[in-house]
């Protein structure tokens, strides 16, 4: 049966709402909770310089990522699309002005699309690959170095597969995959405290006696430790990334956000405390995996495997669900003309955007292949806090643009301007205490997106090339035009 044909007798081609409550709290879990909180937690604890101030460095890190996510949950009712800060942009600054308003979008896009998001998840996968042979390396004493590098890329390379995969697949699978694995990282975490309240109900409570001991008050530190607290609690954005298949948005997203949000706060503050009860500042800033440490003076020897096993799920977890929040990013910016429109289409019987997920699955695959990219996300992290920044301009502008609107729920006003001043912060620090030459790097690809912009979407130039592979990719990965786009 042709395409067209599917289209015209088959049912509504388009995105469905499959993630209820339950799987908008596990998708915030998920991203929010990489391999950072087992492997190292220990920046904030440099910086801050004493138990007592990193734990309050923590929770206030926890209580300002609550703040955007309900700056960005308000946002979401007056916008409810998925995309996130990319369709703000869309529908805040784009009818202000006919060129530039569209720009603050397609770098967004640009930015997510291209490097930043398949960058993250080679990082994040190649991470998974690293610890889910850890528990077997006893066994691979005799393999020489170079060989196991190629044995762990290629598991990152088969991990790859599979989370593109089952985000080609379908949703329900996504959604069924993702709560198990949140559920697995979840528990994880509350082993690592559980095991820690044994340890200080034992007695071991000497490194918690004086806690504010060694505080580094200087305001340079102490910025520095906040900046680097609030990287760890990054993704509370992602039910705004999945508007459109969330089950109830103008409910669901704001209470996803009121119970993953804090649940992350207490999860990260709880488990520094439990580190800083059996490990020493010294050990743990030098420690390599600071969770495989703890495990080793704080639990039985039988249960060594169990870290490196939780931070394996934990990344795997990670890794599918910034595939999956990408991917639907890529499908709106489709829509909106800013990437190639193929990417907005949807499989015809699975209803996911395959030919997006795909092409996030090459870019992620060339990122791998590449081999150290760490300093490809530094180049690109901090347009993150760019972008935060700009979702809290577009909340502000669209309180006058779009103040008939009706909002469920809407912050105050200080909330907004808050976020603002730390975005600003954390956009500024990175290149304040560190003037390195890869942010030249990131103003130059910038610009060559601003080329982009310029030549494709607003002259909207068209390519001979770019036709044949839109047919090729339709042909592929059986796609159409979504209903959302007939028009």
């Amino acid at each position: 049966m042709a395409f067209s044909e599917v289209k015209e007798n088959g049912p509504k081609v388009a995105l469905k709402r499959e993630l209820g409550l339950f799987s908008a709290v596990s998708l915030i879990l998920a991203v929010m909770i990489g391999s950072g909180i087992f492997v190292s937690p220990t920046s904030a604890l440099e910086r801050s310089g004493s138990v007592g101030f990193c734990l309050i460095i923590w929770a206030s890190c926890g209580a300002l990522s609550l703040l955007g996510a309900l700056a960005f949950a308000e946002l979401g009712t007056v916008v409810p699309r998925s995309g996130a800060e990319y369709v703000f942009f869309v529908e805040a600054f784009a009818p202000l002005h006919h060129y530039l308003g569209q720009l603050p979008a397609f770098i967004c896009s640009w930015v997510y699309v291209m490097v930043l998001r398949p960058a993250e998840v080679a990082v994040v996968i190649l991470t998974f690959a690293e610890y889910s042979v850890q528990p077997f390396t006893i066994f691979m004493a005799d393999i020489p170095k170079a060989s196991m590098v190629q044995v762990k890329k290629l598991i990152a390379l088969l991990a790859l597969g599979l989370i593109t995969y089952i985000n080609i697949s379908s949703v329900k699978l996504f959604v069924r995959v993702q709560n198990v694995f949140t559920v697995c990282k979840v528990a994880a975490c509350v082993m690592v405290i559980s095991g820690g309240l044994w340890w200080l109900a034992s007695g071991r409570t000497e490194l918690l006696k004086d806690p504010f001991e060694g505080t580094i008050a200087s305001p340079g530190s102490i910025a520095l430790a906040f900046y680097s607290g609030l990287w760890a609690y990054d993704g509370w954005t992602s039910a705004t990334i999945v508007t459109e298949e969330v089950q109830r948005p103008e409910v669901n997203i704001l209470r996803s956000i009121l119970i993953a949000v804090p649940t992350i706060s207490i999860l990260y503050v709880s488990m520094n405390l439990m580190y800083m009860s059996a490990l020493t500042i010294p050990e743990m800033i030098g420690a390599p995996a600071v969770a495989v440490l703890w495990a080793e003076r704080v639990l039985p020897g039988w249960m060594g495997f169990v870290i490196p096993l939780g931070v394996a799920l934990s990344t795997f977890g990670c890794a599918l669900s910034i595939q999956f929040g990408v991917s639907r990013l890529c499908y709106v910016a489709g829509q909106e003309g800013h990437v190639p429109r193929i990417f907005s289409f949807v499989h015809v019987t699975r209803m996911t955007p395959a030919a997006a997920v795909a092409f996030q699955g090459m870019l992620s695959l060339a990122c791998i292949m590449l081999g150290n990219i760490v300093e490809l996300i530094e180049f690109a992290s901090f347009l993150t806090w760019v972008f935060y920044g700009l979702a809290m301009i577009a909340l502000l502008v669209m309180r006058r643009t779009k103040a008939d609107v009706h909002r469920p729920y809407s912050v105050p006003t200080l909330i907004p301007w808050l976020v603002l001043l730390v975005a600003i912060f954390l956009a500024v620090l990175p290149i304040v205490e560190d003037p390195s030459p890869k942010y030249l790097f990131a103003v130059a690809f910038i610009l060559l997106g601003i080329g982009v912009y310029h030549c494709y979407v607003f002259k909207k130039r068209k390519s001979f090339f770019m036709r044949k592979l839109t047919f090729l990719a339709q042909v592929l990965c059986m796609v159409v035009p979504s209903d959302q786009c007939d028009d």
